[in-house]
């Protein structure tokens, strides 16, 4: 975090955790809303609002699939990774979390709609975290300074195992949201890097 005084580092922590604070309650308003709600009133509930491959109507799900989940073992799975690959992103700077987030959104539901098996649905919150660690994993790489350069080792140490899961691996399990997801964190890291050197 860049800042000196114990009040400004304060302020900074709060507001990042706001943030992911924020993220996790519509994580979990969704997939209380749906299980109680609308999959009892509409066929599909709302994971209708995910990605469908190939469909141009599936394209909206580029905006709502991150936000949804297939049950409650699929959103608790998502979201301790999501805190704290989420907070990792902002250590340095908070903003950099709303560029890797729109960064991994649109990269991760674009090559999902177009990578995709026609006739699937892809939905889950594990496309942005896979981009948060590409960014991560990369940012040292790209940026070449002592702090990214111990959290890119810190994370990789963490979390560096589920990498394979950017591969086809089992049925139910979007590996092409994971790795479209994973590159965009990775775009967003050479794209983040450059302008800081461009300053």
């Amino acid at each position: 975090m860049r800042h000196q005084d114990d009040g400004s580092v304060t302020a900074e922590l709060k507001a990042q955790f706001k943030i992911l604070g924020f993220f996790i309650s519509v994580f979990w308003s969704l997939e209380i809303l749906d299980q109680f709600i609308f999959q009892a009133v509409v066929p599909g509930g709302l994971d209708r609002f995910g990605i469908r491959p190939h469909s141009l109507i599936g394209l909206r799900g580029i905006l709502f699939a991150p936000f949804l989940h297939g049950g409650w073992g699929h959103l608790i799975a998502n979201t301790i990774p999501f805190l704290i690959l989420g907070w990792f992103v902002m250590f340095q700077a908070t903003r950099d979390f709303w560029m890797v987030t729109f960064t991994t959104i649109a990269v991760a539901g674009l090559g999902t709609w177009l990578f995709g098996m026609p006739g699937e649905v892809h939905i889950g919150a594990s496309s942005l975290i896979y981009g948060y660690l590409g960014f991560l994993l990369l940012r040292g790489y790209f940026e070449r300074n002592i702090p990214s350069i111990i959290i890119s080792i810190l994370v990789f140490s963490l979390y560096g195992g589920v990498v394979w899961g950017v591969f086809p691996s089992q049925s139910g399990i979007s590996w092409q949201g994971h790795l479209f997801g994973f590159i965009g964190g990775v775009l967003a890291a050479r794209s983040i890097s450059k302008s800081r050197r461009a300053v």
